[in-house]
Parts: C-alpha cells; sequence; structure tokens
C-alpha cells in the first residue's frame, strides 16, 4: 500500500522498474499487489518483484495474503547500515552482470563494500552451518545441547541467526550467549 493506503498492481517487471524510476529519493515503502500462480492474472512475480526491489537498493519484507488470486508484498528502500545476505549479495551480482543494476541499486553496493556489510552477509537458513562459537558454547551447556538438537530445521536456524549476522566481536559473544539463555529456557528461535 502507499502513503494513501492502496496496494500497486503491477503486470510486468518492468513496469514496476519503471515505477521505481519515477519514484526516486526518500520513500517509505510501498505493498506490491502480487497475482497467485495459476491465478491467469498477468502479474509481475515474487521473484521480479525482489529482483527490481535489489537493482533500486529496495528489499522485499513482509507478504500477506490479500484474497484467493493475490498477495502483498512489502518493499522498501534498503535502510542505511541494514544487512545483506548471502542470497542477495549473489543475486545482486548476477543482476549487475545483466546490466540491470539501477543507480540507487548501486549506491547500496558501494555502501555496503566500504563498511563490510557485503563481505559479512550472513548464510540462508539452506546454507547455514552452526558457528563455531555457538558450537563451543553448546558444547559447555549439555541443556541448550539438547534443546538445539531438539529443534527442527527454521527453528534452528532462527537460534544461531542472531550469530550469524553479529557484526563485531563483541556483540557476537552477547548473541552467543542470548542464543544458549534461550535454548536453556526451552525458548525457540530469537
Amino acid at each position: 500500500m502507499t502513503d494513501s493506503g492502496d496496494p500497486l498492481f503491477f503486470a510486468t517487471a518492468a513496469d514496476l522498474d519503471s515505477w521505481l524510476t519515477a519514484h526516486p529519493g526518500p520513500h517509505p515503502g510501498l505493498w506490491v499487489k502480487v497475482a497467485k500462480k495459476g491465478s491467469g492474472i498477468p502479474s509481475v512475480s515474487a521473484a521480479d518483484v525482489n529482483d527490481v526491489a535489489l537493482c533500486h537498493g529496495w528489499i522485499t519484507g513482509q507478504r500477506k495474503g490479500l484474497d484467493a488470486s493475490s498477495y502483498l508484498q512489502r518493499i522498501t528502500p534498503r535502510r542505511s547500515g541494514s544487512l545483506w545476505s548471502m542470497v542477495n549479495v549473489r543475486r545482486v551480482e548476477e543482476l549487475a552482470a545483466a546490466g540491470r543494476m539501477r543507480p540507487g541499486g548501486l549506491a547500496e553496493v558501494t555502501a555496503a563494500r566500504a563498511d563490510g556489510r557485503w563481505e559479512a552477509a550472513y548464510a540462508s537458513q539452506q546454507e547455514a552451518e552452526v558457528p563455531e562459537d555457538l558450537a563451543a558454547a553448546l558444547e559447555r551447556s549439555p541443556r541448550a545441547a539438547a534443546a538445539f538438537e531438539a529443534l527442527g530445521r527454521t527453528d534452528r536456524y532462527l537460534a544461531m541467526l542472531g550469530v550469524l549476522r553479529a557484526r563485531t566481536p563483541r556483540s557476537r559473544a552477547a548473541q552467543v550467549a542470548a542464543a544458549i539463555a534461550r535454548l536453556e529456557a526451552g525458548r525457540k528461535g530469537r
């Protein structure tokens, strides 16, 4: 939804790209209406929304259902200092190689490379491995280790995510301690 509260519908990725090009500068973000697969409605796809957002220095966020044939996908300009995922780093590299990046997207990449966020991108759920410092802390806490082992894949990733995203040794140590405390208390995730 835009500031007026209405979601915007784009039939193609080019339409969304044109809209973002025509609306540079500070923006609170918007809700993009996306037709579900099999609905028969010509629509920008979720992958298209993600790619076009990345090209302009925006990022996808919350997704929520709308009706039987469509859902809403939130996109917003990337916040200053926001972390990057390895998935988005790799995708931006592909988009750049294809010549699709726009000035706003290139500026975000330049800033992330300059301050180390690009190299510090966190792993996706499919690729994430238990960080060594968290593994060592789990070895020191049998209760936390047992709770961690009992978690499903998604909850295990959520338990590790704070550690994976931490940017300083101090923050990382705090995230390890918090993860162990949550696990010892029997709480899942973050």
